[in-house]
């Protein structure tokens, strides 16, 4: 099925295909001296390169997604929606992948347990994973937790503890890294650091590398390796925040979301590397081994592929997969084909990686 976008007048638009693929397109494009396409419409297909079912999905998605409340709203609305979206995503989870979960206080932090219904496996049993869900560092707590914790405790059979954080308007940075922070420093007690993986998905991935940047300072042991999904290590931006609404029938924003646009970020720096560890060498030569993960319709790739150069140029070991077609978040949808390899990915990456005994 094609997806359809006539959109007028599109100015500063950065798009990816060839300026004869243009023209058949849309019409002649004209250049602007700062590199800029402006063209009348435009039309793109659906990835051919996407599973029969993501195509069958991605409509979908995109009506549900129309719904959501505006960033701009009460919070208290944006919370109530995404709970009822993740709320379904995990229960539609819990069909395909038994597992069984328990509230707990770590640190003095809230967290969410999930683990295999059959049990860790031996070679897990001294490994856990940290997860950090996602949510705009808005809402996302424990049903959005789940969707990111069930499917991966599952087929891995290893322990993940999602961390209840400090969220916006209500606190702001660095109250989550504080709380990763110290549920992290409870984990030490039982776990060696190298056995311990941290990983998030959009806000949570952002998290993730700021919560690494924080032990890093804090002279504490990094984790033995980590995963950021969808956001992570620099600002949104690329191209990316223009090209990915387009993909998904928006129009392109003149001025594209910034993660310090987010309530959460008021006051902080955009040049603090506890904010953003992008803008540290240094800082990234000591970050554990990094798996990245995006998509092509996802407004956060440009950031996540600028994050993944930005740890191999200092040394870091990364690991980068982009599946094409894919939207934000979208192995939060249980169902595709594409979801089912994220997870086989993201559990392998941590096996290889997480200390043995």
């Amino acid at each position: 099925m094609k997806r359809r976008c006539l959109l007028p007048k599109l100015l500063g638009l950065a798009l990816a295909l060839p300026v004869a693929v243009l023209a058949q397109q849309g019409g002649q494009p004209a250049v602007g001296a700062d590199g800029g396409i402006r063209l009348d419409t435009i039309t793109v297909p659906y990835s051919g390169f996407a599973s029969p079912e993501a195509r069958a999905f991605f409509p979908k998605m995109l009506a549900e997604g129309s719904k959501a409340p505006p960033l701009t709203g009460p919070i208290e609305q944006s919370r109530a929606f995404y709970d009822h979206m993740n709320s379904d995503r995990a229960a539609r989870m819990e069909k395909l992948y038994a597992v069984k979960t328990h509230k707990e206080t770590i640190g003095g932090v809230g967290a969410d347990v999930v683990e295999p219904a059959d049990g860790i496996s031996p070679q897990n049993r001294d490994r856990v994973l940290i997860n950090l869900h996602g949510g705009a560092f808005l809402w996302g707590a424990h049903s959005g937790a789940l969707v990111e914790a069930i499917p991966i405790a599952s087929v891995g059979h290893i322990k993940v503890v999602s961390v209840d954080y400090r969220q916006g308007p209500e606190h702001v940075f660095p109250a989550a890294s504080e709380d990763v922070e110290a549920v992290y420093r409870a984990l030490l007690k039982q776990y060696k650091p190298g056995h311990i993986g941290i990983y998030g998905c959009s806000a949570g991935g952002v998290l993730t590398g700021e919560a690494v940047a924080r032990l890093i300072d804090h002279k504490l042991p990094v984790p033995g390796a980590i995963g950021t999904f969808c956001g992570s290590l620099v600002n949104m931006d690329g191209d990316s925040v223009y090209v990915a609404p387009l993909l998904n029938g928006q129009p392109v924003p003149d001025h594209p979301l910034r993660l310090n646009d987010l309530p959460y970020f008021k006051g902080a720096s955009v040049t603090d590397p506890m904010v953003f560890p992008g803008q540290s060498p240094a800082l990234l030569a000591k970050f554990p081994p990094t798996l990245l993960i995006t998509g092509t319709r996802d407004m956060a790739m440009g950031s996540v592929i600028q994050s993944q150069a930005l740890l191999s140029r200092a040394g870091a070991e990364t690991e980068l997969h982009v599946w094409d077609g894919m939207w934000h978040s979208f192995f939060s949808d249980p169902e595709i084909p594409e979801s089912r390899d994220a997870y086989r990915v993201i559990v392998e990456f941590f096996d290889r990686h997480l200390g043995h005994k």
